[in-house]
C-alpha cells in the first residue's frame, strides 16, 4: 500500500509560488538529502504552473501560454527546467533527485489545458480527441488554465490515463492535484478517474488532493480514492489560522490511517515568499512553530516544508530534525484531544507497540500559564516517567503531568509508567 505513514517532504509553493526553477529545486533537494533524509524527509515537489515560461511570483497569469506536447499533455517550460529539452520532460530532474535517495513530485490542475481542446489535439493512446473530453462549463474559479472533463465519457478516462503514463515515464512519485478536494459533488467522479489512472500507470504514485476544506461527510470517499486531501484552504504563517486548525484536527483525526491522511497543508517555516522578498521570514514565533509541529505530528498529518531550506537557521533545522517528535507520525495511532478549551488543549496518542503514549499540552491563550492534565483524565494510576521531547527533559511525576508554557506554545511528552521503563 502507498503512503503507509504520512508523507514528508518539501513543496516549492510557499517560497517560490508559480515561479520555481530547476536550480532552486535541486538546491533544496541537496539540502534535504544532506540534512533531513535520515529523519524521514524524502519528497521534493514542484508546485503549480511549471509549464508556464512566464511565471515570476505567486501570482497566476490568466490564460498564460503553457508548454504542452502534441497530445495536450503539459510539459516543463525549458527556460525554467533546462534539462527538459529534447522532449525529456521531468525525467532528468527526477533521475537526479532519485540519485540523492529522494522522491520527486509535481503539481497538476484537474482537467486538461484549454488550448489542447481548442486545437482538437488527439489523446495519446486513444482514438478520441481532447475537445471531446473537455467540459468548457467546468473551470477553476481562481486559475483559468484548464477545462474540467466530461467524466461520463470514456475519453475523459483515456486523457487521465495518458497523463499518468507520462508521469510514470518521467519517474514521478507524488502528484498533487488541485482544484478538486473541496469541489464536491461535481468533482466526485473526476477524483475517481484520476485515482484509477494513477493506479494503472505502472508506478507507485502518492495522490494528494487540494485545496481544502474537503467536506467531512466525504471522508470515506476520500480515503478510498486518495492518499492525502486538504482539510483547509491555503495555510500561512498567521496565528488565527493555526488556532483554527485545532477544530479541524479534532474533526478529521479519526480518519488518519495507513494509505490515507488528512492534510493540514504545508509548514510555513523559515524563508518564505522568496520571489517577492528574499529577506522574508516566517511570521510565526518560535512558540507557534513548536505548536504547529506538535499538532501536525499528533494528528499524523503529512509534513511538507514550505520554506527555502538552504536558508534554514539552527532553530528551523532543530524543528525538522527532532527525531523523537517526528516519530509520533509513525509510532502512534488513534490520536485525539482529551480536552479542548479556549485557553488550552490536550491531545493524547497511544504508541502502536503499547509501550506508553504521547501527550501534547497546548497553551492557546495570550498569557503564560501552566497547562495540566490529571491522572483521571489520562486514566492513569501511580507515578509516570515523562520525557518532554522538545527539550529532552526527563522527569518522574505523580499521576498528573503539567508544563508551564508561554503564549501559543506547546510541550509534548512520551509517557511511560514507572514499571515500564
Amino acid at each position: 500500500m502507498i503512503a503507509q505513514t504520512p508523507p514528508m517532504g518539501w513543496n516549492s509553493w510557499d517560497c517560490y509560488g508559480a515561479a520555481v526553477n530547476e536550480a532552486q529545486v535541486l538546491q533544496n533537494a541537496r539540502y534535504m538529502a544532506e540534512h533531513l533524509k535520515p529523519f524521514g524527509w524524502e519528497y521534493v515537489v514542484v508546485d503549480i504552473q511549471w509549464s508556464s515560461a512566464a511565471a515570476v511570483n505567486h501570482e497566476y497569469i490568466p490564460f498564460s501560454e503553457l508548454c504542452m506536447d502534441e497530445y495536450g499533455r503539459l510539459i516543463p517550460a525549458e527556460n525554467r527546467f533546462p534539462s527538459a529539452k529534447g522532449g525529456q520532460g521531468f525525467r532528468p530532474l527526477a533521475d537526479e533527485i532519485h540519485r540523492m535517495g529522494l522522491k520527486f513530485g509535481i503539481h497538476i490542475m484537474r482537467g486538461m489545458p484549454r488550448e489542447a481542446a481548442r486545437r482538437h489535439l488527439p489523446i495519446e493512446g486513444s482514438s478520441s480527441f481532447c475537445h471531446l473530453a473537455a467540459n468548457p462549463n467546468s473551470i477553476c474559479a481562481w486559475n483559468p488554465d484548464m477545462y474540467g472533463l466530461k467524466c461520463e465519457l470514456p475519453a475523459a478516462q483515456e486523457y487521465y490515463d495518458s497523463i499518468f503514463r507520462l508521469y510514470a515515464e518521467w519517474g514521478v512519485d507524488f502528484v498533487k492535484c488541485d482544484d478538486i478536494a473541496r469541489e464536491y459533488p461535481h468533482c466526485r467522479r473526476e477524483i475517481e478517474l484520476i485515482s484509477q489512472a494513477r493506479s494503472k500507470c505502472g508506478r507507485d504514485i502518492v495522490l494528494s488532493l487540494s485545496p481544502g476544506p474537503a467536506p467531512l461527510e466525504q471522508a470515506e470517499h476520500l480515503k478510498t480514492w486518495a492518499n492525502m486531501w486538504r482539510i483547509t484552504d491555503d495555510f500561512w504563517d498567521e496565528w488565527r489560522l493555526l488556532r483554527a486548525m485545532f477544530e479541524r484536527a479534532e474533526k478529521w483525526c479519526i480518519h488518519a490511517g495507513p494509505g490515507h491522511w488528512p492534510d493540514a497543508d504545508m509548514l510555513p517555516l523559515g524563508a518564505l515568499r522568496q520571489c517577492e522578498n528574499p529577506e522574508e521570514w516566517t511570521k510565526f514565533t518560535p512558540a507557534e512553530q513548536r505548536t504547529m509541529m506538535t499538532l501536525w505530528c499528533m494528528m499524523r498529518a503529512p509534513l511538507m516544508i514550505g520554506g527555502e531550506m538552504t536558508k534554514n537557521d539552527d532553530f528551523t533545522l532543530s524543528l525538522l530534525t527532532n527525531g523523537e517528535v517526528l516519530a509520533i507520525e509513525k509510532e502512534s495511532w488513534c490520536a485525539h484531544p482529551i480536552r479542548t478549551g479556549e485557553e488550552d488543549c490536550v491531545w493524547i496518542a497511544p504508541r502502536k507497540d503499547g509501550n506508553g503514549f504521547y501527550l501534547a499540552l497546548f497553551n492557546l491563550g495570550e498569557e503564560r500559564k501552566t497547562v495540566s492534565v490529571s491522572g483521571t483524565e489520562l486514566e492513569q494510576k501511580g507515578p509516570v516517567l515523562a520525557r518532554e521531547l522538545w527539550s529532552g527533559e526527563n522527569r518522574e511525576a505523580a499521576e498528573a503531568v503539567s508544563a508551564e508554557l508561554d503564549p501559543h506554545d506547546a510541550a509534548v511528552f512520551l509517557i511511560r509508567t514507572a514499571d515500564n521503563r
